[in-house]
């Protein structure tokens, strides 16, 4: 069954916690342990129970052409290849047997891992050495057995109940074949395999896409078979065989990787949880980012309108990293949002200083109507921010704010070396922005009597010129003298 993320409609959920009866997902639990599927809820702190891929995996019947690749990969390639040729070659006789029944043995292991990996979340195959290498053979063994326990079943019934019954066992055996070879997979018990209550609540989980797919499964064996017979009715024998023997590989392990594909699909239904495991990230070196489980801890807690107690993290951040530029951003955007004006006050010198490094003129202008509300002769104790937020506001054609900002600067930072700067600024904006020539001239002679040692002072008479021309004042010349 699909879930969203409670907090994210249209993001698949990838954890639920039973105690809230909330399901999250990825940007929900950045600091969840995927690989060790370990996580906490946010709100209870409880163990929750992880998804997987469940609500977020393609349903089978959209990847019938990915079904049909699969055994053109490079690994499942060569298998075929060994399992189909050797034995073509291999000598007719006892050693030859052995040859062909190793390599089938191999092949049907091969089958079994394409299962597993699958139901695992690995949409690749295998690789080569799952064939013919470690333990998995006895699966086979395992295999024939669960066939000669339906055939006795089917037997059993005939002796019991006559062909009626006969064939009614018949039909289920047929019918449930495929959730055998699945359960057999997944388990490895025969008993498991062949247990008729076991096979009906597995294919009663899966519901209607079980007999979908049973569908599919009897045309790829119709398939298969038709392509063998043109394979042997149409070529030599020295071809037929190989070509044959190869067709049959392929469609057997497109059967086994949709069985594998339908168990990784109903995970949920089924009661486990895998993921998709070939797309490698570094996803979990992000996920223990605890920077980034605050923020979903704070994207939660706004959603679910809980504003006060969004506020008191971000102010509690802001008291270990008074400028972390990150949650002063959040900090002025959740205060302006709630018009929070004495707060905003509070933390106006940070927040304005942030702003300005942003060039926000235009949120440095209603930050400042803001706190004018509180202190209508509102006015900045640093003057070298002073500056700053003015040219802010001047680039962004806030011009009377800008001024109100440098007003009675000399007055109030006689001795800072902002002086020229912010009358230069001052002069630009009442010239460039407001057209008031002669007050800009003012500013620009209260330069020239009163910092005579400042940089500036050698370009006041352009300016000047520039004043008494009525034309717009430009900023100071670069220059690329290297003084000695």
């Amino acid at each position: 069954m699909k879930h969203d993320c409670h907090y994210h409609p249209g993001d698949p959920a990838k954890w639920h916690c039973g105690e809230c009866q909330v399901h999250y997902c990825s940007r929900c639990m950045p600091d969840a342990d995927t690989r060790q599927r370990k996580a906490l809820c946010p709100k209870c702190s409880k163990a929750m129970r992880y998804l997987g891929a469940a609500t977020e995996v393609v349903p089978f019947w959209q990847r019938i052409g990915a079904f049909f690749r699969y055994p053109f990969h490079t690994d499942p390639l060569i298998v075929i290849a060994i399992c189909t040729l050797v034995p073509i070659i291999a000598p007719a006789n006892a050693i030859g047997l052995i040859i062909w029944l190793v390599l089938a043995l191999a092949l049907f292991k091969y089958t079994y891992a394409v299962i597993n990996r699958t139901a695992e979340g690995h949409l690749k195959p295998p690789p080569v050495a799952e064939a013919f290498t470690g333990s998995g053979f006895s699966i086979v063994i395992l295999q024939l057995l669960v066939f000669v326990l339906m055939g006795g079943l089917i037997g059993a019934a005939a002796m019991i109940g006559g062909p009626f019954l006969a064939m009614l066992a018949l039909a289920f055996v047929v019918l449930a074949l495929p959730a055998s070879i699945m359960v057999l997979a997944m388990e490895r018990s025969v008993g498991a395999a062949v247990n008729p209550m076991n096979l009906a609540v597995l294919i009663s989980r899966i519901g209607t896409p079980y007999f979908l797919l049973y569908g599919y499964l009897i045309l790829l064996t119709l398939a298969s078979g038709a392509a063998q017979d043109f394979a042997v009715s149409h070529f030599p024998l020295w071809v037929a065989q190989p070509l044959a023997g190869f067709l049959n590989s392929t469609f057997t392990l497109i059967l086994f990787h949709m069985l594998g594909y339908l168990l990784f699909q109903y995970q949920e239904e089924l009661g486990f949880a895998s993921d998709i495991q070939d797309a490698e990230s570094l996803a979990d070196n992000h996920q223990r980012d605890r920077s980034s489980r605050f923020d979903a801890d704070l994207d939660m807690n706004l959603k679910d309108g809980n504003y006060d107690r969004v506020q008191s993290m971000l102010k509690d951040a802001l008291k270990k990293d008074r400028d972390d530029p990150r949650r002063l951003g959040q900090l002025y955007h959740l205060l302006a949002a709630r018009n929070d004006t004495t707060e905003l006050y509070r933390y106006h010198p940070r927040l304005m200083a942030w702003l300005a490094q942003r060039n926000d003129g235009d949120g440095l202008n209603g930050l400042i109507e803001a706190l004018q509300s509180v202190e209508p002769n509102f006015q900045l104790d640093d003057p070298d921010l002073a500056v700053e937020c003015a040219t802010s506001l001047y680039h962004r054609g806030h011009f009377k704010p800008a001024l109100r900002l440098l007003q009675d600067f000399h007055k109030r930072f006689p001795n800072s070396e902002q002086l020229a700067p912010a009358y230069l600024l001052a002069a630009q904006v009442l010239a460039n922005g407001l057209q008031q020539w002669e007050k800009a001239s003012a500013f620009l002679a209260f330069i020239q009597k009163r910092c005579q040692t400042h940089p500036l002072h050698g370009q006041i008479d352009a300016w000047l010129e520039q004043a008494r021309n009525r034309e717009p004042l430009k900023g100071p010349k670069a220059s690329f003298q290297i003084s000695d």
